[in-house]
């Protein structure tokens, strides 16, 4: 899936809060709309969305279907995130280093 997909897909607030509650492990569908306090349609389209995407899989369990996340498009984010953090980074110890300076004077 190419990064920039991902991000369209991430930029919904709905599918980061999955993701967010997927991260402590795979869940029902209802236990997705209770925590959301959205409708079983509304979080059934937004995981439809993020399966296409590749950000979650789902596993059947007898009549449930649990949801869960694949992390290798997560990986794949990081790795296109990693210059722009190394580049954050250095600004900021560079600003560091000023701000060490002024405290010295």
């Amino acid at each position: 899936m190419p990064t920039s997909t991902v991000f369209q897909v991430l930029g919904e607030p709905t599918r980061l809060a999955i993701l967010d509650v997927l991260r402590g492990g795979e869940r029902p569908v209802g236990a997705l709309v209770e925590h959301l306090r959205l409708s079983q349609p509304a979080v059934s389209k937004h995981l439809r969305v993020l399966k296409e995407a590749g950000l979650v899989e789902v596993r059947v369990d007898a009549q449930r279907r649990l949801y869960r996340i694949r992390p290798e498009p997560l990986a794949e984010l990081d790795d296109w995130l990693a210059p722009y953090r190394r580049l954050w980074n250095k600004h900021l110890d560079l600003l560091e280093e000023h701000l060490d300076r002024r405290r010295k004077t």
